[in-house]
């Protein structure tokens, strides 16, 4: 099974995530791992792509969204600095239904705010002929940067095997 897991990230979190989930689907095949910014062609066998980001504004990061997540931090810099999610998903080629797809977002743990970059993710890949295979996942995220609360990580790494039975299952 060839998979590849695309993430956007400003603070490292919902990279760490994107890591942990990449160790759990590697009992099942090859994987990828790549930052928004790093991906240019997805491989011809792909069978499953799974893709992360953090939830701006209840939905995935607009431009502006990330201009304001530099200023959260001292050095100005942000993991994802250039597109995001939102314009790399509408710069994929379509699918025709054979590529498997599963969605995850990271976000603040307290206050939980509704919207959900994951589900908006979700809807535009299957939009463009990706075919979902979990409902999306939320990881949490105390306060606006982080850290990730304990356990997170091993959820991550825990649902990326579980993706990757889902995958090996006959649909």
């Amino acid at each position: 099974m060839t998979t590849v897991v695309v993430y956007e990230s400003m603070f490292g979190n919902t990279k760490e995530i994107a890591e942990s989930l990449a160790s759990g689907l590697a009992e099942s095949g090859l994987v990828q791992i790549h930052e928004v910014t790093e991906v240019v062609e997805l491989p011809d066998d792909l069978e499953l792509l799974v893709v992360g980001g953090p939830t701006h504004a209840f939905s995935m990061s607009k431009p502006a969204t990330r201009q304001d997540a530099k200023k959260k931090v001292p050095s100005g810099e942000i993991i994802s600095a250039g597109n995001g999610m939102r314009e790399w998903i509408a710069a994929l080629p379509k699918s025709h239904g054979e590529v498997a797809v599963a969605t995850f977002d990271t976000r603040t743990k307290h206050p939980r705010l509704p919207g959900s970059a994951a589900k908006a993710a979700g809807k535009a890949l299957a939009a463009r002929g990706y075919h979902p295979i979990a409902a999306p996942e939320t990881f949490d995220v105390e306060g606006m940067t982080g850290p990730l609360p304990p356990g997170e990580t091993e959820r991550a790494r825990a649902w990326g095997a579980c993706l990757g039975n889902l995958v090996r299952t006959p649909r």
